[in-house]
């Protein structure tokens, strides 16, 4: 087989899994965080993809799970930009450390 195996894309997918984690713990930006949980999702649709294309070679049905997973990708960043778009109109940033309009 000339193809990447189902390591590389195991190893890949971990890789973009680790580098999606540490952007959630490390940034204060909103925009840096959502775009760090995007990478997560691309990670988990990746390993359907691949153990998919590995297990059941031929079969277009594999395509489902990670359709699923760029549509709740797409729906959860459009609630995420109009969520951020009010906070920077109230409090003209967006950083995590400095937000506490929900503190009572």
């Amino acid at each position: 087989m000339n193809g990447p195996t189902l390591e590389h894309y195991l190893v890949f997918s971990a890789l973009l899994f680790c580098i999606g984690l540490y952007g959630m713990l490390t940034r204060r930006n909103l925009i840096a965080m959502l775009m760090s949980v995007e990478l997560v999702l691309n990670a988990a649709a990746l390993n359907f993809v691949a153990f998919h294309h590995f297990l059941f070679p031929g079969d277009s049905g594999g395509a489902v799970f990670p359709i699923f997973i760029i549509a709740v990708a797409a729906a959860e960043a459009a609630v995420a930009l109009a969520i951020f778009i009010a906070l920077f109109r109230h409090q003209q940033h967006l950083d995590v450390q400095q937000s506490d309009s929900l503190k009572g």
